[in-house]
């Protein structure tokens, strides 16, 4: 399985962005994905995840203000981040579960002014 993340940038303080992930391979045993961020000097932490029955887990700082999604399968999976703040700057990494296996991206990095 591959993930390829896109949809990083720079955005102002409040603003928005969509990071889209793309999954190919072998993607049809795929039990979850979501995303992991990690900012500098820090660890990489869980944002949010989404199940093959469409449960979704969000951290506490993404609750309200981000949105994970899916396509039907599991082609692309999106992450829409809303009221951004300077503490979200990151590294974005996309993450899938394939029976023990754990995949990544290579991260794309949002940067947000204040």
């Amino acid at each position: 399985v591959q993930l390829v993340e896109s949809g990083g940038g720079l955005v102002q303080a409040g603003g928005s962005l969509r990071l889209s992930c793309a999954a190919s391979g072998d993607t049809s045993c795929i039990s979850n994905m979501g995303w992991y961020r990690q900012a500098p000097g820090k660890e990489r932490k869980i944002v949010a995840l989404i199940a093959s029955d469409d449960r979704t887990h969000y951290e506490d700082f993404a609750k309200g203000r981000f949105t994970i999604a899916r396509d039907g399968g599991w082609n692309t999976v999106y992450l829409q981040m809303d009221s951004l703040s300077p503490e979200d700057t990151a590294v974005y990494y996309c993450y899938g579960r394939l029976g023990r296996l754990d995949y990544w991206g290579q991260g794309t990095q949002v940067t947000v002014s204040s």
